[in-house]
C-alpha cells in the first residue's frame, strides 16, 4: 500500500486521519510525544518536530510518502497573540518544511485551514471569497495556505470550523466542554453573535480521505451542513443529551473580553466539496447524535 504520513496524528483530527486512512493506506503518523496516544490499534510512529527542516527532510525522505496530510497546528487562538513567535513557527515554518520535503519526495500535500482567514463579516463564504484575517493565528493560517499556493508541489486545502469529537487523551473541545459543565449543574455563557458551521472530526477526516482518493488540487470548504450560532448549537447539545438547557446562558462576544478576534457572521459553503470530492455534510442534529453514539459506545455516558 501506498504509505501516508499524518503530522499532529496524536490530535483530534490526527486520530481521526489514522483511523479512516488505516485500510488503504500505510500509515506513518508523527507528533512531538515520544508515543502515540491511540491504544487500540498499531501503526508506524515517530517522534517528529515539524519546525525542524532536517528532522523533516530527513524523515520523509526515509518514509517516500505518497502524500502528506498535515493535522498539525497551533490552535490556541487567544495564546497566538503572545506567542507569536510559536504559532508562526508551528502554522507558516511548519508548512514550508513539509513543502521542501514533498517536494523532494513528490509527494501531495494535504494541509487543514480555516474559517479564521476570513474576517466574518459577511458570511458564509465560497473558496474563492476575499480573505481578510484579524488575529494573529488567522494571519498565520493565511500564510501558510499562501506558501501552499505558491509552491510547485501538488496541494490540498480544506477549511473548516468548529471541530469537535472524541479521542484519546485530548484536551476539551467546545462540545466536550460543554456536555461535562452542564452535566455538573454548572452554568455557562454562550455567545449568540457568532454564527457557522459545527463539524463533527469523523467527517472532517472522512473528506480529507475523499480528496486524496481523488488527488483533489485546489481549496474545498469541509464542514457540517446548516448555519447556526453558537447559543442555537449549544441548546442542541442539552436537547440531545438531555442536560438543563436554563444554564446556558446568552452573552456576546464583546462581553467576554478575549484577547484574538473571532469571525462572526461567519460559516463556509460547501457546495465545491459535494460537488467534486462527494463530500456527504451532516447536519449539526445528525453528528450530535452520532457524537452521542460513540460516547455510549465507550461507556462515557
Amino acid at each position: 500500500m501506498q504509505r501516508v504520513i499524518i503530522t499532529g496524528c496524536n490530535g483530534l483530527l490526527g486520530q481521526k486521519l489514522v483511523r479512516c486512512f488505516k485500510d488503504e493506506f500505510t500509515v506513518c503518523g508523527v507528533d512531538l510525544p515520544d508515543r502515540p496516544f491511540i491504544s487500540d490499534m498499531e501503526f508506524e510512529y515517530a517522534s517528529l518536530d515539524i519546525t525542524d527542516p532536517a528532522a523533516v527532510l530527513a524523515y520523509c525522505t526515509e518514509i517516500q510518502p505518497a502524500f502528506i496530510l498535515n493535522a498539525a497546528a497551533f490552535t490556541n487562538v487567544d495564546a497566538a497573540e503572545e506567542q507569536r513567535e510559536l504559532c508562526w513557527q508551528v502554522n507558516v515554518v511548519g508548512i514550508q518544511n513539509l513543502i521542501a520535503a514533498a517536494r523532494e519526495t513528490n509527494a501531495h500535500l494535504v494541509h487543514i485551514s480555516t474559517d479564521y482567514v476570513f474576517d466574518g463579516e459577511s458570511g458564509p463564504y465560497l473558496e474563492t471569497d476575499p480573505v481578510c484575517p484579524a488575529g494573529y493565528y488567522a494571519q498565520t493560517k493565511l500564510a501558510g495556505e499562501k506558501a501552499l499556493q505558491d509552491s510547485e508541489i501538488s496541494w490540498t486545502i480544506l477549511r473548516t470550523m468548529v471541530v469537535y469529537g472524541l479521542g484519546e487523551n485530548l484536551r476539551a473541545n467546545f462540545v466536550t466542554w460543554l456536555i461535562d459543565a452542564l452535566r455538573a449543574g454548572t452554568s455557562v455563557k454562550i455567545v449568540t453573535d457568532q454564527i457557522g458551521n459545527v463539524t463533527l472530526a469523523d467527517d472532517l477526516g472522512r473528506a480529507v480521505l475523499l480528496a486524496v482518493r481523488k488527488k483533489a488540487n485546489g481549496i474545498f470548504h469541509v464542514a457540517g451542513a446548516g448555519i447556526l450560532s453558537r447559543f442555537e448549537f449549544t441548546r442542541l447539545v442539552a436537547e440531545i443529551f438531555e442536560l438543563n438547557a436554563e444554564l446556558i446562558t446568552p452573552i456576546l462576544t464583546s462581553d467576554l473580553r478575549q484577547k484574538a478576534p473571532r469571525p462572526l457572521n461567519s460559516g463556509l459553503i460547501l457546495d465545491k466539496a459535494i460537488a467534486e470530492l462527494g463530500f456527504v455534510p451532516r447536519s449539526a442534529r445528525e453528528s450530535l447524535l452520532e457524537f452521542k453514539s460513540q460516547l455510549n459506545k465507550t461507556g462515557q455516558i
